[in-house]
Formats: structure tokens, sequence, C-alpha cells
């Protein structure tokens, strides 16, 4: 029978479709528990690649005949060696290939909807990092904001829509992955924005994010807004774009709220954190689009594989936005706070311009799950 590769971009797209795959993780039983590939009909088997060593008929049972069977592991190699044994006893099976390192990397660049004049909103899902990017484009211009450090993926949109990239925002400074927004700026002469309260101990040139900022993208004047909303980091700062979508970089989520400690300040920031949510947010217009820039779940994604939801809905089902008493609301944020981001110091540093890893060692810092949020 025959051993195959699966391509990251073939299961997030079976994610994003809602098909069926059965995986057969062999990392470790912690490291599977902190992190899997995820998705609405995905079933799962975790049996380490050591207690594989001498065959795989005890695990053949459990293994679907009318399902594909995915082999996942750290990097590829011990995946590789399982779908062979899986293989060599008459079954089909895939592994993926690169492992959850290329999951990890992965991006998916998804059409959110048209603009006003015939311009368009993109919506960039790094399914295996729950990041999310995106991308404003009109006649022949391109605005990005939040972008990861894979900078190809935006300047290859761009060279396929024929713009120009002309603004490149980050909301904040990220703690949990790498930044690609000024790399993609130096690349292509656009202007680099980012929260000067966030930017004290950067070490590279940038120009102020500042609240009420608005920059027009193409001919057609699609308008982008700047919104101080501090709280997950004190220059946090939302964007409304064509005044129909707000884009809440780490304060809101779909189904959480944005965490104040990444900084070591949790008591210090979670009084920002409910001014933005409670206030600040609650004077916008509840038919606004959320579109966050980081997802939690599968849970979260749409029918098309988008992160969105409108404002009013999210004033009504999101519990952190329901917590009536500033107390409580203090006490929920910092006594439910998730483990901190892998290496969220070091990608801080690398963020400020302080340090410069290698390609592997930036992978690294980077591997596991989102951790932005307060559920």
């Amino acid at each position: 029978m025959a051993i195959s590769k699966m391509t990251a971009a073939q299961v997030a797209r079976k994610a994003i479709e809602n098909h069926e795959l059965f995986i057969l993780d062999v990392r470790n039983k912690d490291a599977f528990e902190d992190w899997k590939i995820e998705g609405h009909k995905f079933e799962y088997l975790n049996i380490p690649y050591f207690e594989l060593l001498d065959g795989v008929e005890g695990i053949l049972p459990k293994l679907p005949k009318d399902k594909d069977v995915l082999v996942v592991c750290a990097k590829e190699g011990s995946s590789i060696m399982v779908a062979e044994m899986i293989s060599e006893v008459g079954r089909n099976v895939y592994y993926l290939e690169g492992g959850m390192k290329s999951w990890s990397m992965y991006l998916e660049p998804i059409k959110v909807s048209d603009l006003t004049g015939g311009g368009e909103l993109y919506q960039f899902v790094r399914l295996g990092k729950g990041c999310l990017s995106y991308m404003v484009i009109s006649e022949g211009e391109a605005t990005i904001i939040d972008a990861v450090r894979f900078t190809e993926v935006f300047t290859n949109l761009a060279k396929e829509k024929n713009v120009q990239i002309k603004h490149v925002f980050d909301t904040h400074l990220h703690a949990d992955h790498i930044s690609g927004g000024r790399h993609i700026a130096e690349e292509t002469g656009a202007t680099y924005y980012l929260p000067p309260e966030d930017a004290e101990e950067v070490v590279f040139n940038y120009t102020p994010l500042e609240d009420g900022l608005t920059v027009s993208n193409g001919a057609s004047k699609i308008e982008i807004g700047a919104l101080y909303s501090p709280g997950h980091t004190i220059g946090s700062t939302s964007f409304i774009v064509d005044r129909k979508y707000l884009l809440t970089g780490d304060i809101l989520f779909i189904d959480s709220i944005g965490r104040p400690d990444l900084a070591g300040l949790a008591e210090d920031w979670v009084g920002d954190l409910r001014e933005t949510l409670y206030r600040r947010y609650r004077e916008l217009a509840e038919d606004l689009i959320v579109l966050p820039a980081h997802f939690m779940t599968i849970d979260e994604l749409n029918e098309d594989g988008t992160v969105a939801k409108g404002l009013g809905d999210l004033f009504a089902e999101n519990h952190g936005l329901n917590i009536e008493s500033e107390e409580e609301f203090c006490h929920t944020v910092t006594d439910n706070l998730p483990p901190q981001p892998n290496a969220y110091q070091q990608i801080r540093q690398v963020n400020m311009g302080k340090v410069t890893p290698n390609n592997d060692e930036q992978t690294e810092m980077e591997i596991g799950p989102n951790r932005c949020a307060v559920r």
C-alpha cells in the first residue's frame, strides 16, 4: 500500500471545508495535549513514537479504513517512519510534510469582503498558531495590519493583485509571534506604524500610530482610522476600516478578551482593558464587524474559514463583555490567565529589534498554541 505526504495547505483546506480526517499524532502526550491540529471533523489518536518501535499491529484496529489517516510528529521524521510501518501491513496512510513545524507556519489568505469602490479586504488565517493578519486593497494600493513574519505571503498577494503596499501597521508590540511588519515596509518602501506607548524600547525607526490617525487606501479613499484601545498592552490600537469593520488587535476576540499581563503589568493594565471594552467600544456602532488578531479554537471560524462577528453580537454573547462589577471584572481577568506564550519575552525582544534570531530559532520561539486571551 502507498504512503503519501499531505501538506499543511491541504490539511488547512480540510479544516476550513469541514472534511473528515483521522490524525495519528506520535508526539509525546504532553506535547499533544498542549497543542494539536484542530478541525471540526478531525478525530485523534495519540500514541508516542517510542511505543510503536516494535510494530504498529496493536493500533491497526483503531485506525479507520474509510477516512484519510494522517501521521503527525514534530518535524516529519518520526511520522514518515510510522507511516511506512502502517503501509507495510497493507494500509494507505499519509504523513504531514514538515510536521507540526510546518503547521505552525502555514498561512491561508481568505477574502472577507468587497469594500467601497471596488476595494477588497483579506484575512490571513494562521490555523496552527491562531494568528490573523489583514490586507486592505483598493485601486492599486494596499495596507497591511498585524503581519506575521512570513512576509512573502503578503508581498505575493500584493503582486498577484498588482497593488503597491503603502502602509503597514502593528496594532501593538506582539508577544506571542514575531511581526513581519517592519520587514515588509523595508522591502516595499511602505510606511511602518507602531503605537509609541509600546515602542519605548524599540531600536528601529517607525512612524507613531496615534489615536485618530486616518490613512486613505487608493484613489477611492477607503478610510482606515485608528482608535486608541489600551488594555492588552498600553499602546494597543484598533482600526475601523471602510466604516464597516473593527479590527480589534488582541483586545477583543470572538469568544474571549485580551490578557493584560504580557509585559508583567496585569494589575496596572486591567483598568485600561475594562475602559476600552466597556466604554470606548460601546460608543461604536454595533453593526461593525469585529475582526480580531487571534482566535482560540476552530469553533470560532465561520463556514468560509474567516474569523469575524458583529460587535453587537459580541456585546450580547461574549462573557468578557458582560461582567457588571468592575471588581469582579478585575478578578476574572487576573485570576484566569492562561500560561504565558512560549518564549514571549524573547519574542518581545525580537519585535523591539534588539535581537535577530535565525529562521530556525524564530520557528522554535513560536511553536505552540495562541495564548493571548482570557477565557
